[in-house]
């Protein structure tokens, strides 16, 4: 497995810009042995000028990291009402991840009508070689693992499959080790990981199709109670998965980038290792 450092360690909780320059960014993922960065449109998406954009691959790839992943439109991981329109009209994402150098693009379906517009969009991304991959996240059709094997049944393309996520798995009360892994095998096309810990009085909350609100609070990567990142690991080997890991975490209100890319890169190589 491979470590890719997400731009969301740094950014706002709006979700729409970040706290610090990219090339930050791009510094801590060189200096604490991560190999891509995992680009999100707060960063550099369907808004942003090609010619910026194509500056933003050259400063990736002189550091001599790669883009693991593109979330080209901030409203899919706002997961808001407009999430799925990507997939009506997926040129643009398609620009910007050919302009990034990247084959993946992550995307959002919160309605059964979106599977068609899934389809079209996976066929257009596979006549330029990009492929299409939706996250394990709550208020979408990847809540639960039947119901996302039933959602990539249906669109049945090579080329769109999924994001594993053990956290939102997690908040949906649903099993995450090896056991799901061996399901999901076929369709794993990306690995993010972000811990929290389940907890009835704690200061976040989430909507959840499955199961209603769940409260939780955010961990560091490291932090026992939350997420097994053990049996994720061991889950991911077991299966064969060979691709990226993703720091995903949202740490802006728990800690500096700085400390989350250190410490998050040096817990998950212990792991891996």
């Amino acid at each position: 497995m491979k470590l890719s450092l997400s731009v969301r360690i740094a950014e706002a909780a709006c979700k729409t810009k970040l706290n610090v320059d990219l090339s930050e960014i791009v510094r801590l993922a060189v200096e604490n042995g991560y190999e891509a960065i995992c680009m999100r449109a707060s960063a550099g998406g369907v808004q942003t000028p090609q010619d910026v954009l194509r500056r933003l691959r050259d400063q990736v790839e002189e550091a001599g990291l790669v883009v693991s992943m593109v979330t080209a439109d901030c409203d899919i991981p706002l997961n808001n009402d407009n999430g799925p329109n990507s997939l009506r009209d997926v040129g643009p994402s398609l620009d910007v991840a050919a302009a990034l150098g990247c084959d993946l693009i992550r995307v959002c379906l919160k309605h059964v009508k979106d599977i068609t517009f899934a389809r079209d969009a996976a066929d257009r991304a596979a006549d330029r070689g990009i492929r299409l991959a939706h996250q394990c996240h709550t208020t979408t059709l990847f809540e639960t693992i039947d119901r996302s094997l039933e959602v990539l049944d249906a669109i049945d393309r090579p080329n769109f499959g999924l994001i594993y996520e053990p956290a939102n798995l997690m908040l949906c009360g649903e099993p995450y080790g090896t056991t799901a892994l061996k399901r999901l095998q076929p369709h794993l096309m990306n690995a993010y990981v972000q811990n929290h810990r389940l907890d009835p009085e704690g200061p976040e909350e989430l909507e959840t199709w499955c199961r209603g609100p769940v409260r939780f609070r955010h961990l560091p990567l490291w932090e026992d109670g939350g997420v097994d990142f053990r049996a994720v690991v061991d889950g991911l080997k077991s299966v064969g998965y060979d691709g990226y890991l993703t720091v995903h975490q949202h740490y802006a209100h728990i800690m500096g980038p700085d400390e989350a890319a250190i410490k998050s890169a040096r817990y998950l190589r212990s792991l891996i290792s």
